[in-house]
């Protein structure tokens, strides 16, 4: 099964298929002599090579194009539900595992709880990656035959490359060879990315960014973590920290961040930095809901439930939705001084409280951007939601795949 899996990528991913392939996905529905005019290959080439990808069931022949004056073309599209992607977005309280189709249509999903994190080390959590994916194949054995790949994407600092966990701060792990254990274990090609990286790549696949070619994709969670897109490229840096604007500094008398600095963006404007504010406004004497729905259990004070709060009339909640949407709007303001993105698109658990947090955001940015394109930034919320992340995971496979630049 494993050996078969491999040869079905590496089948896709010569040069020459590789970039029919991705131009048969950009369009949709072409035909051969589109793809030679649009590739530039030869009408016979591009024949043999079409031939290959329907006898391989890559590619399907549909229905007959337009005529200009002959026999109507056939049109071929790709035929999404002959291979399978497993993604997994490992987060910080759970991990999420998904089948995907090459559309990225999500077919099965599975939700697992992290192991205790006081306790986890390297090889405890490589055997928990392991197991789990072990665990999910077993869940779908009618695609196991079809797979080509497995995504994985992770918080924290990742070498894309070497597919290595350089630097995961809250589970307290440096180092850890995610890639080369899961391709030892299962014989599949793994790429492994940073998750706000992972959730851009998604987004401009299959979300809000599919027309832009420089945007910067934010994933506000529990940290706050970004992905560059740079001329239709995913950008990470000279050390793959491109992105991290968790980490820059918006207040140097703010609350210490889990990488030992202070008043960093994330402990200022993230889900974590909500129920912070929210708590502290518990311990003055206001009259608010979040006090009758929460009670004694602060576990309870989440986004959620202060979303809920303020969506019912709630002052006190409503007002820490518009301090964090303030800070966040520092941040993004930063963002577009800094890298100028025609598109900033807002994801992660956060971005569901909606004009609470937003119309915050749009009025620091309107206020305080230095010119009127600036001003006129666009600001949309993510398309991909709750699913971006893991999405993006399984597009990590799907990039290499139609990426006939990377292609042998």
């Amino acid at each position: 099964m494993s050996s078969r899996m491999t040869g079905s990528f590496q089948l896709m991913k010569s040069l020459n298929r590789s970039l029919i392939l991705n131009t048969i996905r950009v369009n949709g529905a072409i035909s051969r002599s589109e793809i030679a005019k649009k590739t530039k290959l030869t009408p016979p080439t591009v024949t043999n090579i079409v031939n290959e990808l329907i006898k391989a069931d890559l590619v399907l022949e549909s229905r007959a194009g337009t005529s200009n004056g002959g026999r109507k073309p056939i049109l071929l599209t790709i035929n999404s539900n002959s291979r399978y992607i497993i993604g997994v977005d490992v987060g910080v309280k759970k991990v999420r595992l998904a089948l995907t189709n090459l559309n990225a249509d999500i077919l099965k999903r599975k939700l697992v709880k992290m192991p205790d994190r006081d306790t986890l080390t390297e090889g405890s959590f490589l055997q928990f990656l392991q197991d789990i994916v072990l665990s999910f194949l077993e869940e779908v054995e009618e695609a196991k035959d079809k797979l080509i790949g497995l995504g994985v994407a992770m918080h924290g600092i990742v070498d894309h490359e070497a597919g290595t966990a350089v630097h995961a701060p809250t589970l307290k792990l440096e180092n850890v060879p995610v890639k080369q254990v899961l391709e030892d274990h299962f014989n599949l090609p793994v790429r492994v990315e940073n998750d706000a990286k992972a959730l851009a790549l998604g987004e401009k696949w299959f979300g809000a960014g599919k027309e832009t070619d420089h945007f910067v994709c934010l994933n506000v969670g529990e940290g706050i973590g970004s992905g560059i897109i740079l001329h239709d490229e995913l950008f990470h840096g000279s050390d793959d920290l491109a992105g991290e604007i968790g980490h820059t500094l918006i207040d140097l008398n703010g609350p210490l961040c889990s990488c030992g600095n202070k008043g960093c963006f994330q402990m200022l404007a993230s889900g974590h930095a909500l129920k912070e504010r929210a708590r502290e406004r518990l311990k003055e004497d206001r009259e608010t809901l979040l006090k009758e729905r929460a009670g004694n259990d602060l576990e309870e004070l989440d986004g959620q439930l202060i979303y809920e709060c303020a969506k019912d009339g709630d002052a006190v909640a409503a007002e820490i939705l518009r301090e964090t949407g303030e800070y966040l709007g520092i941040g993004l303001l930063n963002i577009i001084h800094f890298l100028n993105p025609r598109m900033i698109i807002v994801g992660g658990g956060v971005s569901k409280a909606g004009s609470f947090l937003m119309d915050p955001v749009h009025k620091v940015i309107k206020t305080s951007a230095l010119s009127k394109r600036a001003r006129n930034t666009c600001i949309v919320l993510s398309e991909l939601d709750e699913e971006g992340s893991l999405i993006g995971a399984c597009t990590l496979v799907l990039s290499e795949l139609f990426s006939h630049e990377h292609s042998e």
